[in-house]
């Protein structure tokens, strides 16, 4: 049955996401407000979804362009609202999909920042002083390291069950995009900031069981409506990290740490095909740029430290 109104019809989309391709809340949420938004726009310019042609998609895009709203932006809502329209053509809501052929304005291909090794040294050994309690201290070690060691998602990271770290595991499950899960090996900190916390988090709750709270799923647990810590306030306590460690804080985010991850296992000679496995993309187009950081990064170390790129460095004669 066809829906409705605009509103039925991005619920719909969205109900189908969740339900059949376990699409992340994060995601579902994106693409609700991009689809929202064109319908705004299409409802006021007399249009609908139901009714909209090519060229109303096309002035839509222009009018975000206007906006001045950034490529990725533009690029990320042209995205859904294909995706809406190819559900919309599978479920006979429409004979036609007039998005299919509009080439979106691609997104700028920007470099993901990374940290050097002794950055990454100054939040590890910042997580260890960094909070209000030693359990405190123990939970940050723990999620520094974990992040480090894996190149998890700081989604990912936050949402880890309990149940997958028992036993002193050399390799943790992972649940990632899409619902899909991948196998991503500790390193020996990353086992011992576990062990430590897993002891801490067994301690805690033995107190709370007393008191007939019943134990939580989460390895970081929180009171919070999602049961976990949130991934907002984990990106609050990295500044507190960056800024304890003597590292500038505009340039560490929890997304640093995994292309830090990446990029250290690539400069160490680690296949891109076996990162790609362990970063979750499904595509090693995604992981190439990792490729392009490196050698970046190269030009970066030669322009520093080679002496001919000095003030006054020798000129070379015709001897030479």
């Amino acid at each position: 049955m066809r829906p409705t109104d605009d509103y039925h019809w991005i619920s719909t989309f969205l109900e189908a996401q969740a339900a059949e391709l376990g699409a992340a809340m994060n995601t579902l949420l994106a693409y609700g407000r991009d689809l929202k938004d064109c319908a705004a726009w299409l409802d006021q310019h007399g249009s609908d979804f139901g009714k909209a042609s090519r060229e109303d998609i096309e002035a839509y895009l222009i009018a975000c362009d206007a906006q001045g709203l950034s490529r990725a932006t533009r690029a990320r809502r042209l995205s859904a609202i294909k995706q809406i329209y190819r559900f919309a053509f599978e479920e006979s809501w429409r004979t036609d999909n007039p998005a299919i052929q509009i080439k979106g304005p691609g997104r700028a291909q920007r470099l993901p920042k990374t940290l050097d090794i002794p950055e990454v040294d100054g939040l590890l050994a910042a997580a260890r002083t960094v909070g209000r309690s030693p359990a405190d201290r123990l939970r940050n070690t723990c999620l520094m390291e974990l992040l480090y060691a894996t190149g998890m998602r700081v989604s990912e990271l936050v949402a880890l069950q309990v149940s997958a770290a028992r036993g002193d595991p050399r390799m943790l499950l992972v649940l990632g995009k899409g619902g899909k899960e991948r196998m991503v090996p500790l390193s020996p900190p990353a086992r011992d900031a576990l062990a430590a916390w897993l002891a801490e988090w067994d301690r805690q709750r033995e107190t709370e069981r007393a008191r007939g709270i019943p134990p939580p799923r989460h390895l970081f647990p929180s009171r919070g409506k999602s049961g976990h810590l949130t991934r907002h306030r984990f990106y609050l306590l990295i500044k507190e990290l960056a800024v304890a460690g003597g590292v500038a804080p505009d340039k560490v985010t929890p997304h640093t740490l995994r292309h830090a991850f990446a990029t250290h296992l690539l400069a160490n000679g680690a296949d891109l095909r076996v990162i790609q496995t362990l970063l979750g993309h499904a595509d090693v187009a995604t992981t190439e740029i990792y490729t392009h950081v490196l050698d970046e990064r190269l030009s970066e170390l030669v322009l520093e430290h080679h002496p001919l790129t000095k003030t006054g460095a020798r000129k070379p004669t015709e001897d030479t």
